[in-house]
């Protein structure tokens, strides 16, 4: 699901970005790019490189002073499609929850793969990264830490080895997915390309990452296992608290649920390739599958009804933070300053190539992860900037996009400002300071390779069909 690691503090500081846009718009000079359709999503409109011009003196505005108010409004209205989106998703993802299906195929899958470190370690790289890789899911990862501790313990490993079974294949799932609703999908709606495109290359890049990460890990547990005194936890007690949670069984009806969630994912992504369905599409296909899910496990109406509000409930921060992030772009083009700021972005940029353009938008996506962690609210602040910045710089859209993704998704894995990360540690009684010191030297790593990454998609997108 959604990440939501959200508080007060980033609705807080979108709030505050939304004044300082305002504030800009009285001393940025007004000026526009003429622009025209994308050619893959015509509802969608894109700059035009070399029109850029100041706006004439007798048409430009001057915003009142309680602009930014009626700025959030007009935000959250532009936003309706992604906040409606966050609260079906949300709601549909807390019936399959109800039914038990999700939690008990966690719990049997990490149980079944106990046998030995390499294999707990591939098989939970795996689903997490699956989850996170389709439907963004991560918060439904923590009630399994307390199990995967155990298990770890009990193979002479120790708890910042199950950190990293549960939160590596989480980041990089998100850093390279492919039709994760809540990152990716907003991500190439925003910038105009078609939803879900490009998802056999990101799937290259998942496993590519997956090894990565894997190698780091393994040589950390089995330097554990040699020497505990090498644990970065070996002064924690664990002696108590890690006990597994009751109903566990994967029953049929709930191997049925799953059956159906996964068809439905299928099938959205088979229309999203073949008929270019969209989010009113993803809306209507993630009703069916709470619908027949909830039929298979025999839940009543009222108690649908109720799951589902419940659920919706719980990502009303999410949506406000989406709608709020919204209105930072509102304000930018009604003072007619968001192509100035863009134009004077890629000036600066001018003469350089597109590599340095792409690696520069993954720097500035990393910081604001930091500031915004959650990646709904970070595509609405950002790519409206980057992908015009993307097309004046000669960086193709689809690299804008995943050069957002891999900024927010990759930081899940260690930025403090996530209630989820910071939690997760807490259930696992690992210090941050431990996480980092274990995390640090992977970032730099996954970095690295991202990097690669993103220079080949630059040059050899097209042929890699990552257009």
């Amino acid at each position: 699901m959604q990440k939501r690691g959200i508080n007060i503090d980033s609705l807080v500081l979108i709030f505050s970005i939304i004044i300082f846009a305002q504030l800009l718009s009285y001393v940025v000079p007004q000026g526009a790019f003429e622009t025209m359709p994308f050619p893959d999503n015509p509802s969608r409109d894109m700059v035009i490189a070399g029109t850029y011009a100041p706006v004439a003196a007798e048409d430009e505005v001057s915003l009142p002073p309680w602009y930014f108010l009626i700025g959030i409004t007009k935000g959250l209205a532009d936003a309706q499609d992604i906040i409606f989106l966050i609260f079906i998703v949300g709601g549909v993802i807390e019936v399959l929850r109800k039914t038990g299906a999700i939690d008990a195929a966690l719990h049997r899958s990490v149980a079944r793969l106990g046998h030995s470190p390499w294999i707990l370690m591939a098989g939970c790289f795996f689903m997490f990264s699956l989850g996170a890789f389709t439907i963004g899911m991560g918060e439904e990862y923590v009630p399994l830490i307390p199990i995967i501790v155990t298990m770890t313990l009990a193979m002479r490993m120790d708890a910042v080895v199950a950190m990293g079974m549960v939160w590596i294949p989480y980041g990089i799932g998100w850093g390279t997915a492919a039709v994760n609703p809540f990152g990716v999908l907003i991500a190439q709606n925003i910038a105009g390309v078609p939803l879900t495109s490009g998802w056999e290359f990101r799937l290259i890049m998942l496993f590519a990452f997956l090894l990565l990460g894997f190698h780091h890990l393994y040589r950390y547990a089995m330097k554990v296992r040699k020497d505990p005194s090498a644990s970065y936890v070996a002064d924690i007690d664990y002696s108590s608290g890690f006990e597994a949670p009751d109903d566990i069984e994967l029953t049929k009806a709930r191997i049925g649920v799953l059956l159906v969630f996964l068809a439905g994912l299928v099938f959205f992504v088979w229309g999203a390739a073949k008929h270019g369905w969209y989010i009113l599409e993803l809306n209507a296909v993630f009703f069916g599958i709470g619908i027949l899910g909830a039929a298979i496990a025999r839940m009543g109406p009222v108690q649908v009804s109720q799951t589902f509000i419940e659920g919706a409930a719980k990502l009303t921060a999410p949506a406000l933070i989406v709608g709020f992030a919204r209105a930072i772009a509102v304000v930018l083009e009604d003072g007619q300053i968001i192509h100035s700021i863009v134009n004077s972005i890629a000036s600066a940029l001018e003469g350089f190539p597109a590599d340095v353009s792409a690696l520069g938008m993954l720097v500035v996506q990393s910081v604001t992860n930091f500031f915004i962690p959650s990646g709904t609210g970070q595509a609405f602040v950002t790519m409206p900037i980057m992908s015009p910045l993307a097309t004046l710089t000669g960086v193709p859209q689809q690299t804008a996009v995943l050069a957002f993704q891999m900024g927010d998704g990759f930081t899940n894995m260690i930025v403090p400002t996530s209630a989820l990360v910071m939690g997760a540690l807490a259930l696992g009684r690992v210090p941050y300071t431990a996480w980092l010191r274990f995390a640090g030297p992977l970032m730099l790593k996954i970095f690295a390779l991202g990097a690669f990454f993103i220079v080949i998609s630059i040059h050899f997108g097209e042929a890699l069909n990552f257009t």
